[in-house]
């Protein structure tokens, strides 16, 4: 029965590390047209150290897209400088609904495992009850 634990708690893992994810990625969206924002991306690490299961995974620390902010022209935008441009926003919808569309088929791909090894475990019980 270890295994059956072991690999729900890998399954479980990745579904929470894709949810923690789909936060940014909808941080992102929601941001897209705010000055001077910078897009938040997410990445993953192997959980390591004692009572941790081999092959769990977390969302390492979030960091800022580096990209240059573009410059847009508009001298009636409060932020305008003396030239009449302000930074916008480094978010690519397009990126963000790619990323959102990933995270949402790992997720689902990790409860489609966890459904599996519940069904399994269910199973085995089944038989040994007999």
């Amino acid at each position: 029965m270890t295994e059956f634990s072991n690999a729900l708690s890998v399954a479980a893992s990745g579904m929470r590390a894709q949810a923690q994810r789909l936060t940014h990625v909808s941080e992102n969206i929601a941001n897209a047209d705010t000055p001077g924002y910078q897009r938040k991306i997410t990445s993953f690490e192997v959980e390591r150290g004692m009572g941790t299961t081999e092959g769990t995974v977390r969302p390492g620390p979030v960091r800022l897209d580096q990209t240059v902010l573009p410059q847009i022209f508009d001298p009636a935008h409060p932020m305008a400088d003396d030239t009449g441009h302000y930074e916008g926003s480094n978010v690519d919808l397009v990126v963000e609904l790619a990323d959102a569309r990933e995270a949402q088929r790992s997720y689902e791909a990790n409860l489609r495992v966890f459904d599996q090894i519940r069904q399994m475990s269910t199973s085995l019980n089944d038989l040994l009850r007999r």
